[in-house]
C-alpha cells in the first residue's frame, strides 16, 4: 500500500522539529521508502527540510537526496563538508547516482569530495561518469555490474556473482568478457542454476545480445529498451569494452524529461532547467517572453491579411462573423495534426522519409474533417436564416461558402500541422519547436487568406 501524507502528519514533523525531538523524527521516518520521505521534505518549508534531512539514516538519506526538489537539494549539499559528501552520501550511492550528485558541485568541491572516498576504484568510476555527455549512455549508466571471462566454468560465475553481490544494487544479467575485456554475450541467472558447476561457461553463455556504445543518446538508449523489452542494456566502449550497464529505472527518469521538455514546447514555452516550482521568477519570464512574441508577431499579420480584403469584409460585413470559426477551426486541426505527429517521431513509430505515406494520410483525414465541418458550418448558416435576418436572401450561397471554405482551412490546417514537424526533424531542429500555438497561429494567417479568396470566387457579383 503506498505511503499517503496529510496534514497532520506534517504537523507531527514540524512540532517534533520545533521540539527538537531528534529520536521522534527517527521513528517518523524509520522503515519508510526513500520516496516517501522526498515527498515529505519536499511538502515541508525548505528549512524544516534541511533540518528533519540530518535525522535520516545514511542510506536512506542518500537515496531521499536524489529525490529531493533542486533548491532543497542544493541548501543540504551546502550545510554539508566535503568529507561529509563522500562518506554520507558517495559510499551510499552507485556510481551513476554518485556523480549525478557530484555534477551539481563546483570542479574545486567535486576534487575534495573525491579525495575524501576511499574506494579508488569507485573514484576513477565516478570520474569516467562525469566526463560523458549527461545525455548519452555513458552519462547515465551505473559501472557496478557482475561479469565473468569466457574461459570459466559455472561454480567460478557463481563465486564471482558472491564477491560482487555487494557492490551491485540489482543483479538482472552477467556479462560475459574475453580476455581483453570485450562484451562477448550474456548468461541469464537460470542456466547457472541448472547447469552442472563444472559446466564452462563458453558452453551455456548467449552470444546474441543488443548493446549500446557510451555515445549513444540516452533517448535512442530508452527506445531500443523499450523496443526489445529490456529491464537491463550493457554500456560498451568504441572498442566494444564492456564498461556499464543501464537499467529500466534510470531510463524512467530519461523519458520523464524528454516528455516534459517536449510538452513545454509544444506548449510555446523553452525547456525549463528545474522543476516549475523550483524556477526563479525573471528566468519563467524569460522562458516565456521569447515565443510569445513571435506568436504575437505573427498574429498581427491576421490583421495584414484581412487588411488586403477591407473592401469585400465593406460591402459584406456578415463575411467578418465567420472569421473566428474559420481561423480556429483551421488552428485546431493543425495543432491535432501537430501533436500526433511529434509524438509518433519520439515513440519512433515514424521517421522522416514516411513523409510521402504521412501527407497522403492526413490529407484524407483533412479532408474527411473539413468535409465534416463544412456541413455542419452550412447547416449552422441554414438553421440560423430560420429566426434572423442577418444573412439576408443570399443565406445559401454564404453557408456552402461557409463550408467551401471550412474545407480549405482545415485541409490546409492539417498537412501543415503534419509536414512541418517533419520539416524541422529534417534541417536538424527539435520537431517539438513545431508546437501547437505555433502551427495555429501560422494556419490563423493563411486560413484567412483561403476564407476571403473563397468568398470573392464564390459570392463575386451576387453580395460583393
Amino acid at each position: 500500500m503506498s505511503f499517503q501524507i496529510s496534514d497532520s502528519f506534517l504537523d507531527t514533523v514540524r512540532h517534533a522539529l520545533e521540539a527538537g525531538e531528534g529520536e521522534r523524527l527517527r521513528e517518523i521516518f524509520y522503515e519508510m521508502h526513500p520516496a516517501d520521505v522526498a515527498e515529505v521534505l519536499n511538502d515541508l518549508e525548505e528549512e524544516e527540510a534541511v533540518a528533519a534531512y540530518k535525522f535520516l539514516d545514511e542510506e536512506v538519506a542518500a537515496e531521499t537526496l536524489l529525490l529531493l526538489e533542486d533548491d532543497i537539494r542544493e541548501k543540504i549539499l551546502e550545510g554539508l563538508s566535503s568529507k561529509e559528501i563522500a562518506e554520507q552520501l558517495i559510499d551510499n550511492l552507485q556510481s551513476d547516482d554518485a556523480a549525478d550528485v557530484l555534477s551539481e558541485l563546483s570542479d574545486e568541491q567535486q576534487d575534495e569530495v573525491l579525495s575524501h572516498v576511499e574506494d579508488v576504484d569507485q573514484a576513477s568510476d565516478i570520474v569516467d561518469l562525469l566526463n560523458y555527455d549527461e545525455d548519452s549512455a555513458g552519462g547515465v549508466m551505473a559501472k557496478e555490474l557482475v561479469k565473468v571471462h569466457l574461459n570459466k566454468n559455472v561454480w567460478e560465475c557463481i563465486r564471482e556473482i558472491r564477491n560482487q553481490a555487494d557492490e551491485v544494487k540489482n543483479i538482472y544479467t552477467i556479462y560475459v568478457v574475453d580476455d581483453d575485456e570485450k562484451l562477448v554475450g550474456l548468461l541469464s541467472l537460470k542456466s547457472l542454476l541448472t547447469k552442472n558447476l563444472r559446466t564452462p561457461i563458453i558452453e551455456v553463455y548467449i552470444p546474441d545480445f543488443i548493446s549500446v556504445k557510451t555515445n549513444t543518446p540516452a533517448e535512442e538508449v530508452a527506445m531500443l529498451m523499450d523496443k526489445y523489452d529490456l529491464v537491463v542494456i550493457p554500456v560498451v566502449d568504441s572498442l566494444n569494452r564492456l564498461v556499464g550497464r543501464i537499467t529500466f529505472d534510470d531510463m524512467v527518469d530519461v523519458i520523464r524529461e524528454e516528455n516534459t521538455e517536449d510538452a513545454q514546447k509544444m506548449g510555446a514555452v523553452e525547456a525549463l532547467e528545474e522543476p516549475y516550482m523550483a524556477t526563479p521568477f525573471w528566468q519563467m519570464i524569460r522562458k516565456r517572453v521569447g515565443w510569445l512574441v513571435i506568436l504575437f508577431v505573427g498574429e498581427t499579420l491576421t490583421a495584414t491579411a484581412m487588411s488586403f480584403f477591407q473592401d469585400q469584409i465593406a460591402k459584406a460585413v456578415i463575411l467578418a462573423i465567420f472569421v473566428p470559426l474559420i481561423i480556429s477551426s483551421g488552428g485546431n486541426s493543425g495543432s491535432q495534426a501537430t501533436s500526433l505527429i511529434i509524438r509518433a517521431l519520439a515513440l519512433g513509430e515514424i521517421t522522416v522519409r514516411d513523409w510521402w505515406k504521412i501527407m497522403k494520410k492526413e490529407f484524407q483525414s483533412g479532408l474527411v474533417l473539413g468535409i465534416i465541418l463544412g456541413v455542419i458550418g452550412f447547416c449552422r448558416v441554414a438553421l440560423w436564416s430560420n429566426f434572423v435576418q442577418d444573412y439576408g436572401p443570399h443565406w445559401m450561397i454564404i453557408g456552402i461558402t461557409v463550408g467551401v471554405a471550412l474545407v480549405g482551412v482545415v485541409l490546409w490546417g492539417t498537412l501543415t500541422g503534419s509536414l512541418l514537424p517533419l520539416l524541422l526533424k529534417r534541417v536538424g531542429l527539435d520537431p517539438a519547436v513545431s508546437s501547437a500555438p505555433f502551427v495555429a497561429t501560422l494556419v490563423d494567417v493563411t486560413g484567412l487568406v483561403i476564407y476571403f479568396t473563397v468568398s470573392i470566387l464564390l459570392l463575386r457579383g451576387i453580395i460583393l
